[in-house]
Order: C-alpha cells, then structure tokens, then sequence
C-alpha cells in the first residue's frame, strides 16, 4: 500500500453571521471571491456532524491562487458556540495571517470597514512591521509587510 502524501492545504474555514459583509471586509484585504453557493443535504451534515446543516459558502483566494478562506453562513443548526472574543493566547484556531504590501494605507481603508487595532503596530527584527486586527464581526486577523527580502523562514532555518 503506498502511504499518503499531503499535497496542499485547501483552505481555512471561518464561520460568519453575514457572508455578504465578510466578503466585501476579505477583499478591501486583497482576496477575491472565486465562488458562493448553498450547501446541503444529508452528506453534508454527515462529513460534519451536524445533521441537516444548510449552509451558504464563500470561497476567498489570495492573490497568489495559493491560499483559500471558506466563509460559511449556516442557516442551521444554529451557532452555539462564539470565540471571536478570545485573546491571543487562547488554545484552538484562532487567527488567520496576511503578508501585505503597505500594512498602513491597509490599516486606514480597514477601519472603514469597522475594523480595530488590538495593540499595536510593531517592528519584529527589522523583517516585518505587523500588527493583529479585530475585523468584521470580531474576527482576529494579522497582517504582516515584510520590510526587507530576509523572511521569519531565514530566522528559524538559522536557529
């Protein structure tokens, strides 16, 4: 039997109250909506768990094609669990992390979108300048400008 090779990470889900919301604060960010649709039915709710779990789906991919976040609306079951609120050091996912190009002209079309600053904006070892942001409906997100060509990769491959 040959054994299992990863090939690529799909995506990273979020679930949202308003896709419609979450679609437009992901692409002031850069994303692009590549698809939405309903999804439904008992092999739905059979990967998940849940039952009978109609719920509608946005994929976002990054400019690179690379990378993907799936923003889900579930219509039911109903939410019952909300981690928006946890702090960083919480256990579970919690986070997702963007590379941008200019973190500050970023940072102001953001808050338009209601976004907040949860610290501060910092300097880490003259690679990247980043900063973690409360974005639409709570949602924790980092983003990061490299500052130069060295990467946090060079730092750790050193160590």
């Amino acid at each position: 039997m040959t054994k299992s090779t990863l090939i690529e990470m799909n995506n990273v889900g979020i679930v949202v109250e308003s896709l419609d919301k979450a679609i437009s604060f992901f692409t002031e960010i850069g994303l692009t909506l590549e698809g939405r649709m309903m999804v439904e039915g008992e092999w739905a709710g059979r990967v998940t768990g849940l039952g009978n779990q109609p719920v509608e789906i946005a994929m976002m991919v990054t400019p690179d094609g690379h990378s993907r976040l799936e923003l889900s609306r579930f219509l039911t079951p109903q939410t019952i669990a909300d981690h928006r609120t946890a702090p960083v050091n919480s256990l579970g996912y919690l986070r997702v992390m963007f590379r941008v190009d200019n973190l500050d002209e970023l940072l102001s079309r953001l808050e338009k979108h209601g976004a907040e600053l949860v610290g501060e904006v910092m300097n880490y070892e003259n690679i990247y300048k980043l900063c973690y942001i409360r974005g639409i409906e709570g949602l924790l997100i980092g983003l990061a400008e490299q500052l130069g060509s060295q990467t946090a990769k060079d730092i750790l491959e050193k160590s």
